[in-house]
């Protein structure tokens, strides 16, 4: 994207780890602010051999040599401290994964902004893109809010419509978003330079909240709709992803990962999970569920045609459900 010169320089703190975060980032480093520190996430194991790999938005710092600090928490004495000490005008924060004490809130200037992905109040929280693409929302868009104590609901700054499109994935989704809202965000800092941007209360209604995606979330469940179970595969990928338990060629279940699928007619009078044809179609609670692309574990991610060609599935096989609590 093109950035033009910001109409003031700010001293900035920012505060992110994920790619989408360090698409932010990268905006407001071109654009001439000064970052004074990058706050984001330590290293986490990652890959086969489960080494700590750095965040997309260390890995953009360490390439523009910006001071880097990875604290486990903020609500340390310590932390606290050396956060203030920065001097701030503000704090820029985007999927940042650490809750922010009233300490660290109020310690610069100008105060801490976010940059969310959702058009809040409606997806408050940390999984907003793919809750959106879960619920099966026709939009979404940036939010830029000046941050309180609240889960995410601090006063709006500005704020942009998109529509979610078709076949739109976690992933494409939040490049998309994030784009967004690294010229969003450097509106919203020429507005509070030029002293136009007024905050405004975010409405009472249209709350939603955005829980947190885990593994477990990946597993389909036949007792939903196909359509349901096509958009979880979008909005659970890149992480964690989809799967389903098969047969295994002794007897045992494989964790089979679901990297594309379509939702389809069909299926009505069979047992959801149950295999309608040799191409993999499978009866769900309404309509039918067809993965186009899969994955054995430790195995080379296929077409659903050559997939069945090593591993077939084969019509009238009723693959599980997960279990109920």
């Amino acid at each position: 994207m093109t950035v033009r010169s910001p109409s003031s320089v700010f001293n900035l703190v920012y505060m992110g780890t994920p790619a989408f975060a360090a698409t932010i980032l990268a905006a407001l480093i071109e654009a001439g602010h000064r970052v004074l520190a990058v706050y984001t996430q330590p290293p986490r194991p990652a890959g086969r051999g489960r080494r700590p790999q750095p965040s997309p938005v260390q890995l953009l710092a360490t390439q523009h040599k910006l001071a880097l600090r990875n604290p486990v928490s903020l609500r340390t004495p310590e932390a606290m401290a050396a956060f203030a000490d920065l001097g701030a005008d503000a704090a820029v924060v985007a999927a940042y994964g650490l809750i922010l004490p009233g300490s660290i809130l109020r310690a610069p200037r100008l105060g801490c902004l976010n940059v969310h992905a959702s058009l809040l109040p409606r997806w408050r929280g940390a999984a907003p893109i793919q809750r959106a693409l879960l619920a099966g929302d026709t939009e979404t868009g940036i939010t830029i809010m000046q941050m309180e104590e609240g889960l995410d609901t601090g006063p709006i700054l500005l704020q942009q419509r998109v529509s979610i499109l078709p076949g739109a994935t976690a992933a494409s989704l939040s490049a998309d978003l994030a784009v967004l809202g690294a010229g969003l965000i450097l509106e919203a800092l020429d507005g509070i330079a030029e002293g136009t941007l007024v905050p405004r209360p975010q409405p009472q209604d249209g709350v939603t909240y955005a829980r947190k995606i885990s593994r477990e979330d990946g597993r389909l469940d036949w007792r939903q709709t196909a359509s349901c179970l096509e958009r979880q595969v979008r909005a659970l990928d890149p992480w964690p992803g989809v799967y389903f338990e098969s047969p295994g060629r002794r007897g045992t279940g494989e964790r089979i990962r679901v990297l594309a699928a379509i939702a389809l007619p069909g299926g009505s009078g069979s047992a959801p999970g149950t295999v309608l044809d040799d191409n993999l179609l499978i009866a769900c609670a309404e309509g039918a569920f067809r993965p186009l692309r899969l994955q054995r574990p430790g195995r080379a991610a296929l077409d659903a045609s050559a997939f069945l060609r090593g591993f077939p599935i084969a019509a009238g096989i009723v693959l599980p459900c997960p279990a109920t609590s």
